[in-house]
């Protein structure tokens, strides 16, 4: 070998060796295809609307979120390296997400559904790390300390805690189950976290119940003061009555012929489901169709035209029945039935029929506005009264909606009305001290 030859290969080897970290760390890089899986899997699990503060940067946490037990802050997600999981290694990341426990041993408070994330998959964790570590920009944002009642701002608990309520471990396959069926189940129960909301909780604030072997699964429960409905096939007070093309369209549209989204769910509607892939959203609606109902005594809703007769002849003797056609009648009509797709039905709607009537106060007080979803071209508002009718007009309002047209729910009392206004004043006291 010449003397040019090798000092060329000299030369090359030497370059090799400066590049090697480079090569590597390229072969160590995600792929663009995991990192859009991990994208999509967050709008899913609908990370930001947890992990982002009112005003605050994208997934830079801060926001406030309310237990029975205090108050705990969300945690800043993003790759900075002091403040967020910019330091963190994958296992570190799987360990938080998956069992509720941060780098350096701290445990998360089950506010972040981890119990529900427990059951995510590997390669979906993955692919969640990879998007908020490349694709989310850095943020310095430091997380405050959750306000807890004695003795639930002792984090040791959680370890306890953990080891009665927690199931490790992806969602089981039903081999009785079609391959969409199976889809569907896994949607709900880890990557979308259906049941923190929509199941009730126990007096140590674990879920009832993780999947539809439990008759509490997805049975309703009580949010922040908003009554988080049934999902299951209950004829009245679930989606019984629902199809799938039904549940499908409303996640997609926040709409249907039988609800029109509000409140709390509006913004999951806006920020999450309407992003789902058709074939996850049928998923999921195959999956929801299968659970059955959890009230054995429920009959099916069947609707009495007496309420329409009696306002559409002018007669107002009913209590609440003057609010209800100076407020109410405009949109939804005498008959109760609304116009779909835009003023949701009163007769034999879910929400209305509701054990909890707290999101109908909720509704009245302060108004509402539907889902902002890219399928319509407009949202729609609905006003509140609270600032005209008193607490005992409200409760006669919701009761005549309550027991009018066949719903057969039960009166609303003027404390109830009276609580929630008090607790809706609270929270915009806050917000504007903030």
């Amino acid at each position: 070998m010449s003397l040019a030859t090798r000092r060329f290969s000299a030369t090359v080897a030497f370059a090799v060796l400066l590049l090697a970290p480079c090569f590597a760390a390229a072969a160590d890089a995600p792929g663009a295809a995991q990192v859009e899986r991990g994208r999509y899997l967050a709008k899913v699990a609908n990370c930001a609307a947890c992990h982002t503060s009112v005003g605050g940067a994208p997934f830079a946490g801060g926001l406030p979120l309310k237990t029975g037990v205090g108050t705990v802050y969300s945690t800043n997600i993003t790759p900075d390296v002091d403040s967020g999981i910019g330091a963190y290694s994958f296992e570190e990341f799987d360990r938080a997400l998956r069992e509720g426990v941060a780098r350096h041993g701290k445990r998360l408070y089950p506010a972040m559904p981890y119990p529900s994330y427990a059951r995510l998959a590997e390669p979906d964790v993955q692919a969640l790390y990879a998007y908020l570590r490349t694709e989310v920009k850095a943020v310095r944002q430091a997380t405050a300390e959750p306000e807890m009642r004695w003795p639930f701002g002792m984090r040791w608990l959680l370890r306890v805690w953990n080891w009665l309520f927690l199931e490790s471990g992806p969602v089981p396959a039903n081999a009785g189950q079609s391959v969409e069926w199976n889809r569907g189940a896994y949607l709900v129960q880890a990557v979308a976290h259906c049941g923190a909301c929509h199941t009730p909780r126990g007096m140590l604030m674990a879920e009832k119940g993780l999947d539809e072997r439990s008759r509490h699964f997805l049975a309703g429960a009580s949010v922040e003061g908003w009554a988080s409905t049934n999902l299951r096939g209950d004829p009245r007070t679930g989606l019984g009555t629902w199809s799938r093309e039904d549940i499908a369209e409303y996640l997609h549209t926040g709409r249907n012929a039988h609800a029109t989204s509000f409140g709390p769910m509006s913004e999951v509607i806006a920020s999450s489901t309407q992003f789902m892939t058709r074939p996850d959203l049928d998923a999921v609606a195959v999956y929801l169709k299968s659970v059955p109902g959890a009230r054995s005594d429920e009959t099916p809703y069947a609707y009495d035209a007496h309420t329409a007769d009696a306002l559409a002849q002018g007669r107002f003797d009913a209590t609440g029945a003057r609010q209800y056609a100076e407020f109410c009648m405009p949109c939804h009509g005498a008959n109760g039935k609304g116009f779909a797709r835009v003023f949701p039905p009163l007769a034999g709607n879910p929400t209305v029929v509701d054990p909890d009537p707290s999101s109908l106060a909720n509704l009245l007080l302060d108004g509402a506005v539907t889902a902002h979803v890219g399928t319509a071209a407009t949202d729609y508002h609905m006003p509140g009264y609270g600032w005209t009718l008193d607490n005992q007009e409200l409760a006669n309002v919701l009761t005549f909606i309550r027991t009018g047209w066949g719903n057969q729910a039960s009166q609303v009392k003027e404390a109830t009305v009276a609580a929630r206004r008090a607790a809706l004043g609270r929270q915009r006291d806050a917000a504007e001290s903030r």
